[in-house]
Order: structure tokens, then C-alpha cells, then sequence
């Protein structure tokens, strides 16, 4: 584990739907020439997931240190020689590439070390990311709630977050990839070192705190993925 980003790091929660049997397709095109330039630019992918509820999506993860170098790093791949060489390709693989929930980190998503291109064994932990819909303007302080009430909780049942992240209601200045308006939502992520491991837990008093039904996405990492 190489450490953590700062608190403040922005995130894009990804997750395409794509044609029929796909996946496969984009994720070994996505692991072997999307990555690495990338991050050379700025970001940091740091996640790449199977849905095992959904075959036909690809969820993934990448960080920003701010907008500033979000809008930059952006512009750069994909103008760049790397998105243009294989987007035609990637781009083949997908019904929608807009279900995008643009975050801030509460606390950061940890950044592991990648295995090299060409790697091929899967991890097995398995993520689940809740996704809650908070009144627009209380997702600060759902957020201090969630710290003070949920995660004792969450702890001692042996599920401490993983990460938490919250809307981030700066414009998206990146008008090329559409992001979700107008959702203000709380993310928080449990990591289990195996799947057998993953349980809901129970977290009473939240419910009139969210104005729809708590959205649960398990996730699988590829075996490029940071999350591991």
C-alpha cells in the first residue's frame, strides 16, 4: 500500500452499460492501454470491477487532486493519441457512458500498488459501495451524522468504510463526459477479503435521513484494479 490521497480528492463513480457480452472485451482493452496513460496525466484509476449482479456493466473508479487538474488531465488524454488509437474500439462496447456521480472524499480511497500489464489473477476481496440520497445542501452534514452514528457501528461489526465520499457540487467544466446533476448523495465503501465475507449491517436511524431507497453496488476488481 503506497498510502493515501488527502481528504479532498475528487472522484468519478463510473459504470457503463454495455452491448451484450462485451465486458471481457472492454475491460482487457481498458487494462492494457487505458491505465498507465492516464495516470500519466494526472489521474489515478483507482478501481476497475466486475458488477456480479450485472454482466453487462463495467464500474470503475479514477481520482483527481481538484477540478483544476481534473479539467487539465482530462483534456489531455482525450486528446490525446492513446484515446484516439483505441476509443472507436471502447467505444463499440457501450449502450451509456453517462452514469457518472462526480464526489469529494470524506475519507480518501487508499492507493495500493497495480500489478504490471498482462496480469491475469483476480483479487479476492469484494467491495460493495452504498449509495444514499440525501436533501440537496444536507450532504455535509449527513456526512458528520454517518461519522458519529454509523460508522461506531460499522466498526465494531467488523465493516469499518473503506472510503466515504459526497457529492461535489462544482461545475463540471469537462463538458465532453456528462456527470449526474442535481443528485446529492453520500458513498461510502466496505472492502471484504472475500466474498464469502460480505454482509449488510444494519444501521438504524438513516432512513429519514434519504429521500429514495439506499442503492447497493458489489464489485469484483479486475486484476489490474488498485482497489485489491
Amino acid at each position: 500500500m503506497k498510502g493515501v490521497y488527502r481528504p479532498g480528492m475528487i472522484y468519478e463513480l463510473r459504470r457503463y452499460t454495455l452491448h451484450p457480452g462485451r465486458r471481457e472485451t472492454l475491460i482487457e482493452l481498458f487494462e492494457r492501454e487505458f491505465v498507465e496513460p492516464q495516470e500519466a496525466v494526472g489521474m489515478r484509476i483507482a478501481g476497475t470491477f466486475r458488477d456480479p449482479d450485472a454482466p453487462d456493466t463495467f464500474p470503475w473508479i479514477r481520482g483527481f487532486p481538484d477540478m483544476a487538474t481534473r479539467h487539465a488531465a482530462l483534456t489531455a488524454f482525450y486528446s490525446g493519441p492513446v484515446w484516439r488509437a483505441h476509443r472507436d474500439a471502447a467505444n463499440a462496447t457501450m449502450i451509456d457512458s453517462d452514469d457518472v456521480l462526480l464526489l469529494r472524499s470524506a475519507i480518501p480511497i487508499p492507493a495500493w500498488d497495480r500489478p504490471p500489464v498482462g496480469a491475469n489473477e483476480t483479487p479476492a476481496a469484494r467491495y460493495v459501495a452504498t449509495i444514499y440520497h440525501v436533501e440537496p445542501g444536507h450532504v455535509p452534514g449527513f456526512a458528520e451524522f454517518f461519522a458519529k452514528t454509523a460508522v461506531p457501528v460499522l466498526t465494531e461489526a467488523g465493516v469499518p468504510p473503506f472510503a466515504c465520499l459526497e457529492t461535489e457540487h462544482a461545475e463540471n467544466t469537462f463538458s465532453a463526459l456528462p456527470v449526474r446533476a442535481g443528485e446529492n448523495v453520500f458513498v461510502w465503501l466496505a472492502r471484504f477479503a472475500d466474498p464469502g465475507d460480505e454482509r449488510e449491517i444494519e444501521l438504524p436511524g438513516l432512513e429519514s435521513r434519504l429521500t429514495a431507497p439506499p442503492r447497493r453496488l458489489r464489485l469484483a476488481p479486475t486484476a489490474r484494479s488498485s482497489m485489491r
